[in-house]
């Protein structure tokens, strides 16, 4: 397939050919027939990207503040790592897409192969659609009008916030793509409209479907306007769509309003409001969130759970539906907004137009490459790659946020030789096998793992997933390298056991290794040298200032994510491990109880681990401290000496002969040191890093103590 990228570091839009994403549970596969280029966001989004860095800082002074944060508790250089690799991941660009449905996933109900949708899928010759963002086309309706559709359902979800009635005086503010679609859609609801916008040509058009129109750029007063145009009463409400960094559109609107007028946001601008302004009318304001109820509901897009209609009668897929009926019947007319047609593999021009021609409405993409070229599992990225059998010839399961900024570099220091990387959309594959030196950007992952010339495969998706690719390679008779968890339930920690003990005698020196990097930092290593020569019991006190994320998050999801503690403070119950040098023989847990106002999550938690050498020590894993606190301490006593650790990068001893401190000027979690002795393994023929009792023995705890923690 072919796909349209920003690059956010430099401005650069272009055209990456990509493997074709797979079908998948509540999804569809649509081949596409056109795109409409949004006017508004793509010229922002394409504006940042060309921004210089001073630029985009000023754009966004919350992400300042948390780049300041970061650099406070991981140091400076961790943080400059970190921003550019955020900025190094391009923007898939486009949400207004018209196709084919090629294929539905299981459980899709209500769609087929052949029927023609609109999806909010991006600008690319083949797209993966949630079945809840899908609605098929009217056959009246054409693709070029259809590709209106998410466009309008924005401005429409704001109309259905104002609950404007036959006979009301409405204006619109901004007379772009969704306030001219705003317009005819309040017309069309028996409403007066006054459109307001600084372009003429826009007001013209505006003109033409029904509306009075008011130009500031000619010295007209928008609230006169609105007062004249409610005949001296004030308009029944306000439905902005512009896009400014000023207050006035705000301020405007709540002047020209009547008593309890209604005021509703739909696009962006300054909100430093005057309270009089809204007090002594009694103003309605509200911000409008994109096409409708569902929007960014990981329930709803993600699973496919829909809303009862009898409870909610309006969500973003029959809002598509709605506008779709309206386009069917004649009253919503998309022709005069379509200024530009370009081929899609023209789409660089397109951009050019929309970034240079002001004047630009709806720019549409047309395909016209075949269905068959589209649609290829594999694209070889880099031609005649060899490789030394005798080392790791590795292929990647997954690129997302970690994999591409840490493992995947840490892999590549280490001197990994990279045959090819597997992802599900197939677009991270390509971005980051390219940037990293794979040979084969893929979506088949099976084929990978079956692939001979591959002997090691690395696995970094999402953990409900770990388990099944684990024995899935293992099988396959590969080395595996997986992120962890191991599992996140005893049944799929029990298929991992059983197929890494059937391979033994079969796979000379099979490595089975968990990404437990902490262990493999310098600062650990020279905590472990210091603890090793003290023949007594330790006591640990491991604190992760985690940091809040969202209840919703996948992470926190018991069936994707297993939930904070065996995502995450599994990495804490290994380092214990290996500090105490001791097997695991008691275990006790603890959460946080429940209190009004605070999500009941797991990730407020404390762990007691005690060994068979008598060592205890506790994991607090926190969910609920203060950015600025460092996010990982971890302190060691023992002997009448201490030892105290601050977020890998200053370690102190209290005590210890001829050891006061050790500090580093970067941030080392040990990544790197431990992608390369598991390499180092391999070629050499050694055993696992980490002893494979171990590994399965803190998956085990790890689980354990979930299970306690949801039981109280």
């Amino acid at each position: 397939m072919k796909q349209i990228l920003q690059d956010m570091a430099k401005g650069g839009t272009t055209v990456t050919e990509a493997p074709a994403p797979q079908v998948s549970s509540q999804n569809l596969i649509v081949n596409t027939r056109v795109s409409l280029i949004s006017a508004g966001t793509e010229r922002m989004l394409v504006g940042f990207g060309k921004a210089s860095y001073l630029q985009k800082a000023r754009q966004q002074p919350d992400k300042v503040k948390m780049v300041l944060e970061k650099v406070a508790t991981d140091g400076l250089m961790t943080t400059i790592d970190s921003v550019q690799s955020k900025l190094a991941q391009p923007l898939p660009l486009g949400y207004c897409n018209v196709g084919v449905v090629a294929e539905a996933g299981s459980g899709v109900a209500g769609f087929k192969p052949g029927d023609r949708v609109v999806s909010n899928g991006p600008h690319a010759d083949i797209v993966k659609v949630p079945k809840n963002l899908c609605a098929r086309i009217p056959d009246s309706v054409d693709d070029e009008s259809a590709s209106f559709v998410v466009i309008a359902s924005i401005g429409l979800q704001g109309i259905r916030l104002a609950k404007p009635t036959l006979g009301e005086a409405f204006v619109v503010t901004g007379v772009g793509l969704i306030g001219l679609l705003t317009v005819q859609l309040l017309r069309a609801h028996g409403c007066r409209v006054l459109a307001i916008d600084f372009d003429e040509a826009k007001l013209e058009i505006a003109r033409q479907f029904g509306a009075e129109t008011c130009n500031p750029g000619k010295g007209e007063d928008p609230v006169s306007a609105g007062k004249a145009f409610s005949r001296g009463q004030g308009v029944d409400g306000v439905i902005i769509t512009a896009s400014t960094k000023s207050n006035d559109p705000v301020t405007q609107a709540a002047r020209m309003s009547r008593k309890r007028g209604r005021i509703i946001l739909v696009g962006v601008t300054g909100l430093e409001l005057d309270r009089s302004d809204f007090y002594e009318k009694e103003l309605v304001f509200q911000v409008s969130c994109s096409y409708g109820p569902g929007r960014y509901d990981t329930e709803y897009e993600d699973n496919g759970r829909d809303y009862p209609l009898p409870f909610v009668r309006w969500t973003e897929k029959r809002n598509f539906e709605a506008v779709l009926d309206m386009m069917a019947s004649g009253q919503l007319d998309v022709t005069p907004l379509i200024t530009h047609r370009f081929d899609f593999e023209k789409a660089p021009e397109a951009y050019d137009t929309l970034t240079t021609d002001k004047s630009a409405l709806g720019i549409l993409l047309e395909y016209h490459s075949s269905a068959d070229i589209r649609k290829i599992k594999s694209v070889t990225l880099i031609n005649g790659l060899s490789f030394n059998p005798q080392k790791a010839v590795v292929g990647f399961v997954g690129a997302g946020n970690y994999a591409s900024r840490v493992l995947i570099p840490a892999f590549k220091v280490a001197g990994a030789q990279f045959h090819s990387i597997s992802t599900a959309n197939g677009l991270n594959s390509v971005v980051h096998g390219e940037k990293s030196g794979f040979g084969v950007a893929t979506t088949d992952t099976q084929a990978m793992i079956d692939n001979p010339d591959i002997n090691t495969i690395a696995i970094v998706t999402r953990h409900n997933s770990h388990a099944s690719l684990v024995v899935s390679a293992l099988s396959a008779g590969k080395h595996v390298f997986v992120e962890k968890p191991l599992a996140v339930t005893f049944e799929g920690l029990a298929k991992v056991r059983d197929q890494f003990e059937s391979n033994q005698g079969k796979v000379k020196r099979g490595h089975l290794m968990v990404g437990f990097n902490r262990r493999f930092s310098p600062q650990v290593q020279k905590m472990k040298q210091l603890l090793d020569s003290v023949n007594e019991p330790k006591s640990f006190i491991m604190t992760m200032n985690a940091g809040a994320i969202p209840e919703d998050h996948w992470t926190q999801d018991v069936e994707v994510g297993g939930g904070r503690i065996i995502g995450e403070a599994c990495h804490f119950v290994d380092l214990m491990r290996y500090l105490a040098g001791s097997k695991i023989v008691s275990m006790q847990a603890h959460r946080m109880g429940d209190a009004p106002g605070v999500a009941v999550t797991e990730d407020k938690a404390a762990i007691t681990l005690g060994f068979a050498d008598g060592s205890f020590g506790t994991v607090h894993y926190l969910a609920n401290g203060a950015a600025s606190f460092p996010k990982e301490r971890v302190e060691v006593f023992t002997a009448g000496r201490v030892l105290q650790l601050d977020n890998f990068r200053r370690l102190k001893g209290f005590g210890w002969p001829g050891f006061k401190r050790m500090n580093l000027w970067k941030q080392d979690k040990g990544q790197s040191a431990c992608a390369a002795a598991f390499l180092g393994a391999i070629e050499n023929g050694e055993y696992c890093p980490i002893p494979p009792e171990e590994i399965f023995e803190v998956a085990r705890v790890s689980i354990e103590a979930a299970e306690i923690l949801r039981d109280q």
